[in-house]
């Protein structure tokens, strides 16, 4: 067998420290974000990942004189104990008893005068302030003007340069220039001139363009500043096609440099007044502001307009919904069959199929973001990816989760279902059974305009509870409409102290997604899209309901329905006779075959 290969990342270590000392700074926190404060990341703002081997989306890395560590959440613990073998980084286990967060931890390393140094690129205006105020209480100071991790990284990727596109009519079912006219409205009552934007769905959806710069997510790199009656676009000049720079300019949007927004900002006049949400702008960006400019912090009105769908958008959010579900069908039929025909598939093999199932239908663009197909003891790992390093085969037993999700013309989706490959054990049916109970029961909620996900959460988890297990993430996120799959700012999870309560207003999507996992064994998730709607008006006010988006069958075979009670088992029928009558039309042959069967009554 020949050896395997060192690790790189000692020696990655060992050039930023070298870096730190000769800046004199103690410690580098390297987060996982961009000068956008993106979810998934361009190659070139990927440092946390070079220095540390760990690849999940989320984490935060410490790095100092002679130590440091990675945090990261549940999701990823045995991922991240894989990938962190070979350096001299330990895990360290977020929301876990007796463990630290980072900056606790770095408190306590520090000494009076000591410095810490992040990236001014990568970290927002209020997460700066935060930090700074937290470091000062042990003594040191922060420095946001020092990128270490950057000048380290030998061979840094550049930034990237897909070109950007329209999203056109029929699609953009909302003109820019009407979407301009909200922003400057709220502008206004805010008592703001200006109002700059970094966060890149947001921008992309204000200016009705889609590009290609960050994995599964149609958006490109920029910045906006929108002005009483004009705006900037900060953005490679190159991307631009001659034909949308003509339709930006004709709503009053012209381009400048991607790179000279700082200075666009510090040269603001004195009267200015300045919007900008501190959470999501990064300090690089504000660090020249003058003094003399007004602040105003708000949430950027672009945020809220874009999580409520309007009629137009659900209707082509709706067919796309049924275009997936059609590819999920013929796919899943495809995994059935080859499997039963002795086919030696594995969990790539599942990934290959299902995206090319999804690329057959017409409005396809990509997927929303990598497949998750974990069988059995792999499902039990939520951000599981199967690679050719490490990977399973499948076998006709036991269940494979299927998480996956589509970027249609017309809408994006998410969804995840547990294929019974073969016999499954009863405790697997009661696990599978109890999910879906929650799920249906959070699915077939009512609750008053105003109230918010965490107030609901608990519907999807109280199955579970009651046979005294739990899963350790939310339950449900928004959706964007051909944009993120991850979208705020509403959310489906657990209450947390001096979180948001943001209300669930008509025409947002969000997931419905509760889980179990249990580790070395199985993971069971059930998932699907739901769109606020209003229910009814009584005298106690506006009720809420959601209707379900996501169109393809349960796996029956997986679940005990002798533990449904009557009322679970008319909603999951009427669920199957819904997609039967949406999908039947789109296949023919053995996959409406396939189809049929999945849908027939419990």
């Amino acid at each position: 067998m020949a050896a395997m290969s060192p690790s790189p990342i000692p020696a990655r270590l060992q050039a930023l420290r070298a870096a730190m000392a000769r800046e004199g700074v103690a410690a580098v926190v390297v987060p996982t974000a961009d000068p956008h404060l993106s979810e998934y990341l361009p190659p070139r703002w990927q440092g946390r990942q070079w220095y540390s081997g760990f690849t999940g989306s989320s984490g935060t890395l410490v790095v100092t004189a002679t130590g440091g560590g990675l945090w990261t959440d549940s999701r990823y613990f045995a991922q991240a104990e894989n990938e962190l073998a070979g350096s001299d980084l330990p895990l360290m286990k977020l929301n876990v008893a007796h463990t630290p967060e980072h900056v606790g931890w770095l408190a306590g390393q520090l000494a009076e005068g000591d410095t810490v140094a992040v990236a001014g690129d990568s970290l927002s205006m209020a997460g700066a302030e935060s930090l700074a105020s937290r470091l000062a209480t042990a003594g040191a100071r922060l420095r946001t003007d020092l990128d270490l991790a950057g000048t380290a990284w030998t061979d840094r990727p550049a930034r990237p340069d897909s070109p950007v596109f329209a999203h056109a009519a029929p699609f953009a079912a909302v003109e820019r220039a009407d979407k301009l006219r909200h922003v400057r409205h709220a502008m206004r009552r805010a008592g703001a001139t200006h109002h700059l934007l970094s966060s890149l769905d947001d921008i992309a959806w204000l200016t009705n363009l889609r590009g290609a710069d960050v994995d599964y997510n149609p958006v490109f790199l920029a910045h906006l500043l929108v002005g009483e009656s004009t705006a900037t676009l900060f953005i490679d000049a190159a991307k631009v096609p001659a034909d949308v720079k003509a339709a930006l300019a004709a709503d009053g949007i012209g381009l400048a440099d991607y790179g000279t927004a700082a200075s666009a900002i510090a040269a603001l006049p004195d009267d200015a007044t300045l919007m900008y949400d501190a959470g999501r702008v990064v300090v690089a960006l504000l660090e020249g502001l003058p003094a003399a400019v007004r602040h105003v912090r708000a949430p950027s009105p672009s945020t809220a307009q874009k999580a409520c769908k309007t009629p137009e958008q659900l209707d082509h959010i709706r067919d796309a919904m049924r275009r997936d579900g059609a590819a999920l069908v013929q796919a899943f039929r495809r995994i059935e069959t080859g499997l039963a025909a002795g086919e030696p598939l594995t969990e790539l093999d599942v990934d290959t199929i299902v995206r090319e199932a999804r690329a057959r239908q017409t409005g396809f663009v990509g997927e929303s973001f990598s497949t998750i197909a974990g069988y059995q003891a792999n499902g039990a790992l939520p951000h599981y990816r199967a690679t050719e390093a490490g990977f399973s085969r499948l076998e006709a037993k036991g269940l494979l989760l299927v998480d996956s999700g589509g970027q249609y013309l017309g809408g994006t989706t998410d969804i995840t279902r547990v294929l019974a490959l073969g016999p499954v054990t009863d405790e697997q049916r009661r696990d599978s059974t109890l999910v879906l109970k929650g799920m249906i029961a959070l699915s077939r909620a009512r609750f008053p305009k105003g109230a918010s996900g965490p107030q609901l959460d608990a519907l999807a988890r109280a199955p579970l509870w009651a046979a005294g297990m739990d899963f350790g993430h939310g339950t449900g996120h928004g959706v964007g409409y051909f944009l993120n799959v991850h979208e705020g700012p509403h959310g489906i999870r657990p209450p947390v102290a001096g979180g948001a309560l943001v209300p669930l207003e008509t025409g947002m999507i969000t997931s419905i997604e509760p889980g179990l996992y249990k580790p070395g064994r199985y993971g069971i998730r059930h998932e699907n899209l739901a769109v606020v709607t209003q229910a009814d008006s009584t005298e106690f006010g506006d009720f809420y309901a959601f209707e379900t988006l996501t169109l393809c069958p349960f796996d029956r075979r997986g679940l005990e329905p002798r533990l449904l009670e009557p009322s679970e088992r008319a909603w999951l029928d009427d669920y199957h006779a819904t997609v039967r009558a949406a999908l039947s039309p789109l296949l023919d042959g053995a996959d409406r075959a396939w189809l049929e069967w999945h849908c027939a009554p419990l």
